[in-house]
């Protein structure tokens, strides 16, 4: 079984960058992990190799040291890992997204499955995995947190809903995406660290991948961002001493005077 496993770097801390002329992340800046959804994904594909046979690819578009998380996947079971790199893709939002990384799988060619964590923890939209299965003209189950049974030519999975779970039944090749319910990701093995060290991380262009760039990155991107800012919070406390039923007056003639209705 040939299995492909989509991953996205996020960044490690709050204290990030936008570029004021985009109003993009600055990445190059940002010290950056592998989404958290994503680690689960890589698992899931290592254990179907594991119970199927098979190989797995792991693909990230980004910016050229997202090698190094291609490479972490490479140390707990993936095979190869493949990056799409280019100016060309900056800027992207889900949609440019999907159609940068459709392009990447198309050149890849033979797959059974694709996997993708539910979504990323920065822009929380959970979009890519379906629009991706929807440019690559295949079926999707998204919120996966088992798979019963998998086949050559079909798989049965169990999705997560706000109030149980469905069983759905699909034809391969397919996408779906992956809750943390689904899995626990293992920690690397000496060996893998080492196979991971030694590996050689591909660098795709768009141009390499045929990207129409039309549809990737800014150019591509029907949505954009207007305008980003940081909220400010100011908080005055204040301590209201005495007992209680003293505190209690206080505070309503406090609440009164700043003209704030209290129910009587």
């Amino acid at each position: 079984m040939n299995i492909i496993v989509c991953i996205k770097q996020v960044p490690a801390t709050n204290d990030v960058k936008i570029n004021k002329d985009t109003n993009t992340l600055v990445r190059d800046e940002a010290q950056s992990v592998i989404n958290p959804f994503d680690t689960y994904a890589v698992e899931e594909g290592v254990r179907l190799k594991e119970a199927t046979g098979g190989k797995i690819t792991v693909i990230s578009m980004g910016i050229p040291k997202v090698a190094d998380i291609l490479k972490e996947c490479i140390a707990v079971g993936a095979d190869d890992g493949i990056l799409l790199s280019d100016r060309a893709f900056a800027g992207a939002d889900t949609l440019a997204t999907s159609a940068a990384l459709a392009a990447g799988i198309n050149k890849i060619g033979d797959y059974d499955i694709i996997i993708c964590g539910k979504q990323a923890i920065d822009g929380d939209t959970g979009q890519v995995g379906p629009e991706l299965a929807e440019r690559l003209g295949i079926p999707h189950i998204t919120c996966v947190r088992k798979i019963e049974e998998i086949k050559e030519d079909y798989i049965r999975a169990q999705r997560m809903t706000d109030f149980g779970y469905e069983v759905i039944e699909c034809s391969l090749p397919a996408v779906i995406t992956v809750v943390k319910e689904i899995n626990e990701p293992r920690l690397p093995s000496i060996k893998g660290m080492m196979k991971a060290k030694k590996a050689v991380i591909p660098v795709w262009t768009a141009d390499d991948v045929g990207a129409d760039k039309d549809k990737i990155g800014l150019r591509g991107s029907p949505t954009k961002v207007i305008k980003t800012f940081t909220p400010e919070i100011n908080i005055n406390t204040e301590i209201i001493d005495g007992a209680p039923e003293e505190q209690a007056h206080k505070l309503v003639e406090k609440l009164l005077q700043l003209q704030i209705k209290v129910p009587v």
